[in-house]
């Protein structure tokens, strides 16, 4: 079976309620967190050096369809390696806009998948005909989420890898099971604030 098909079947029943778990979850992991000089909390690792080709040198992320197609919805394949403890970014373009700071707004494109599985449970607004981004503030959804967007410049699109502790943790929530580590692929379309 196609990765992507049961994947595009799930995720447009799932996408709307996903940005309201992601907000309403909010308070799993203790809030926003203080964030360091370089813009991303203590204990975050990000990887800016080129995209697929740090695949293979970071084998914590795992391979994205579509990767720098910013026309294109991104694919997440599943992945054998162990999931990471901390939270992993890494940018797959690069933008030349706005910088997302903790307290702004964003407006986005977004995917998110199982870490292990790659079965996603929410595909954002990629699900629809002439999609429009999904515009939220980053005080209301996950801590993994929020910080994870920190630093990212708007027209860029950027792979997260959300440890359970920095998600949805030990209870889980609708589609995520407890404990569960989560990828996200984020087109980063606007911000304020």
């Amino acid at each position: 079976m196609r990765a992507g098909s049961w994947k595009y079947s799930r995720g447009r029943v799932l996408a709307p309620v996903v940005v309201g778990v992601l907000i309403a979850a909010s308070f799993v992991g203790g809030g926003a967190g203080p964030v360091s000089a370089s813009g991303h909390s203590p204990g975050v690792t990000a990887h800016r050096d080129g995209g697929l080709a740090a695949a293979k040198r970071h084998p914590k992320f795992p391979r994205i369809g579509n990767a720098t197609n910013l026309n294109r919805e991104p694919v997440v394949h599943a992945t054998k390696g162990k999931p990471p403890k901390k939270l992993e970014l890494r940018d797959l373009v690069v933008g030349t806009g706005a910088v997302v700071k903790s307290t702004s707004t964003v407006s986005v494109f977004y995917v998110g998948a199982n870490y292990k599985t790659g079965e996603y449970f929410t595909q954002g607004p990629w699900t629809t005909k002439k999609p429009k981004p999904t515009s939220f503030p980053l005080s209301g959804v996950i801590t993994g989420f929020a910080e994870g967007l920190i630093g990212m410049k708007v027209g860029g699109r950027r792979e997260i890898v959300i440890p359970p502790k920095l998600g949805y943790g030990k209870q889980g929530t609708g589609p995520i099971a407890p404990n569960e580590t989560l990828v996200f692929v984020v087109d980063l379309k606007g911000v304020t604030g």
